[in-house]
């Protein structure tokens, strides 16, 4: 009994020497009743630990950094690990692709009235934006200077209609009421009678005039009040619109940013920022010189005796702004109008604007329009052609800015690219 005794007490003493080998270190530096506890509760233990301590430091993070206005705040979750990408889930992603494409160009042509009052109203709200900033500068309040900049605009507009309108309508009535004496006169020469009757002039001229064919021709009463109402919904929309696009000028901005990736934002808002810049400066480069030139026109006009001298001026004006042929279409009105005033007049017309043109196309523009833009001459030509058949005298207004902004990204960004190849 003492040798199986004695046996079993070395088959105890070597299973806690082998015991005591197999443990580590770290395990042997643990409290004796950690050992003794069960290991899944130590588990669950310091799981739960863990979890607490990591909701801890993400409330206080959470205290000391809030989240931006296009950031995620983080109460609903963390985003779950992507799709596997199986065969059937390329195929329906693609054909997904292939429908919204679609439903986006159906979008796009039925909305294309739409989307250019937009293009329009964003266009003057990055023209304006300088305006706006600069009276922020000057301790005006956001809100003001958004309504000062939009009420000086409105009244540039209602002065312009109010010059425009009274001579359209009396110049209008005029002509029509000397109409048959200026075709009487026409007759009288025998030239012209000869072809007035070979080729039935006067009976076409007078199937053409009817009442059923003018009301055809303008669509009616109901063809009519639809282009007025149309064209007043378009001014008020377009109106509308600026306003909230330099009201919400900045928070658009930082959205548009937001969409970029993190490690591209930088430099994509450098390049942005340089680009909304400078059609700033070609609107406000613009309006300067239009100013200038419609101001001329005015002096002009009272040293000759045109009639209507500021209405000639805010149509050269407005015209000027079209890049390329509005200088030359407001001189052309201007003198037409001289030439219907009296002969010398209308060639002192014709000499002044082709000075003037001189001066503006070689000494003005190149000068404003250098600190503002630099655009090549061809492109910028060549856009107002492109831009005068998609869109317009839209169209050729943002031509030049649009050419400005794809030149500096073909400079920054696509040629560096292609040199790094």
């Amino acid at each position: 009994m003492s040798q199986e005794g004695s046996a079993a007490r070395d088959d105890e003493a070597a299973s806690s020497v082998d015991g005591d080998a197999s443990r580590s270190p770290a395990e042997d530096a643990r409290p004796r009743d950690a050992d003794a506890a069960d290991p899944a509760e130590a588990n669950a233990g310091t799981g739960a630990t863990k979890s607490a301590r990591t909701a801890t430091e993400s409330r206080a993070v959470a205290a000391d950094v809030e989240p931006g206005e296009f950031e995620p705040s983080g109460r609903f979750g963390v985003p779950g690990r992507p799709l596997r990408r199986s065969a059937f889930l390329i195929g329906f992603t693609g054909a997904l692709g292939v429908l919204l494409a679609y439903a986006l160009f159906l979008g796009i042509r039925n909305a294309a009235g739409i989307l250019v009052l937009v293009v329009i109203a964003l266009f003057l709200a990055v023209g304006l934006h300088p305006a706006v900033v600069r009276l922020c500068k000057w301790g005006v309040p956001r809100g003001l200077a958004v309504a000062v900049v939009t009420l000086t605009l409105l009244l540039l507009i209602v002065a312009g209609l109010l010059a425009l309108v009274p001579p359209v309508v009396t110049q209008s009535g005029q002509f029509i009421q000397q109409l048959p004496g200026y075709v009487e006169e026409l007759r009288r020469n025998p030239t012209v009678n000869d072809l007035v009757i070979r080729y039935d002039v006067m009976e076409r001229v007078q199937a053409a005039a009817n009442a059923d064919t003018v009301g055809r021709a303008l669509g009616g009463v109901l063809g009519g009040a639809q282009l007025i109402f149309g064209t007043i919904f378009r001014l008020l929309t377009v109106l509308v619109l600026t306003i909230y696009f330099l009201a919400y000028f900045d928070k658009l901005r930082e959205l548009g940013y937001a969409l970029v990736p993190r490690s591209r934002r930088q430099r994509v808002r450098l390049i942005g920022d340089e680009i909304l810049t400078r059609v700033g400066a070609y609107m406000v480069g613009a309006l300067a010189i239009a100013v200038l030139a419609g101001v001329s026109t005015f002096v002009f006009a009272l040293a000759v005796g045109l009639p209507y001298p500021f209405a000639l001026a805010v149509v050269v004006a407005v015209t000027d702004l079209i890049p390329q042929i509005g200088a030359t279409l407001g001189a052309v009105v201007v003198t037409l109008v001289g030439l219907a005033t009296d002969l010398p007049v209308g060639i002192a017309c014709l000499v002044f604007f082709v000075l003037y043109q001189q001066v503006e196309n070689y000494l003005i523009y190149p000068k404003v329009m250098r600190r503002a833009v630099s655009v090549n001459e061809v492109a910028a030509l060549l856009a107002a052609l492109l831009g005068v058949a998609l869109l317009g005298v839209v169209g050729a207004l943002i031509a030049i800015p649009t050419v400005a902004a794809l030149q500096l990204i073909l400079r920054e960004v696509v040629l560096p690219r292609q040199d790094a190849r």
